[in-house]
């Protein structure tokens, strides 16, 4: 698929009023509250119509908030600007994104599976790399199991994440909770209902 005709159809994916996935932040990263500071520089990963980076912003961090749909970053915008809070919206397609050395001391990845095996390890590599020593990955994703349950996210099983998968790929971070599980979610129409999940909080060396 061209990268025209993939910004079209998330565009159309984001056209409507409503927020797909809501304007509540995800529950898995409002969970990791007690992690966060004020002035903590933050990179939200393919933000959407940016419920995550706005709740970020909101508890005094700086952040950065990429996606790759125009439509979905104006309705970000309308959300920071109704709750008062400044975002650096950064229109992007992760394939050619330049993830810059050390640059954030948190990274939230939630639900970033669009992206399929080759595209994954570069946005992980660059989550690696874009994390200052020291910095947080807050990171939530379906397993494969999930396409069973049908509620949420790409029918491909192959861009799911299993806890092994995470554990290998951040093997030298600390793994600060790992953990596995199937819990209802409800976020927008986007995601809706019993969902085969994957949360990791993970801190990079030092």
């Amino acid at each position: 698929m061209s990268e025209q005709s993939d910004q079209e159809r998330w565009n159309t994916r984001y056209s409507g009023e409503d927020y797909l996935f809501g304007t509540s932040p995800n529950a898995f990263l409002a969970s990791q509250r007690h992690l966060l500071g004020p002035g903590q520089r933050a990179l939200a990963v393919a933000d959407g119509e940016g419920r995550n980076g706005v709740w970020l912003a909101e508890h005094g961090l700086r952040v950065t908030a990429l996606d790759f749909s125009s439509a979905a970053l104006a309705k970000a915008r309308r959300l920071a600007d109704s709750r008062g809070v400044e975002v650096s919206f950064v229109q992007a397609d992760l394939a050619a994104w330049e993830w810059q050395e050390s640059s954030f001391d948190v990274v939230a990845a939630i639900f970033i599976q669009f992206a399929d095996p080759t595209l994954r390890e570069a946005i992980f590599r660059g989550i690696r790399r874009t994390l200052a020593p020291g910095g947080l990955l807050l990171l939530q994703g379906y397993r494969p199991e999930q396409i069973q349950y049908g509620t949420g996210g790409p029918p491909h099983a192959e861009n799911m994440y299993t806890a092994a998968m995470l554990r290998e790929v951040f093997h030298d971070f600390e793994i600060v909770s790992l953990v596995e599980h199937d819990s209802v979610i409800q976020e927008g129409t986007g995601h809706y209902g019993m969902s085969a999940l994957v949360d990791l909080v993970a801190r990079k060396p030092s």
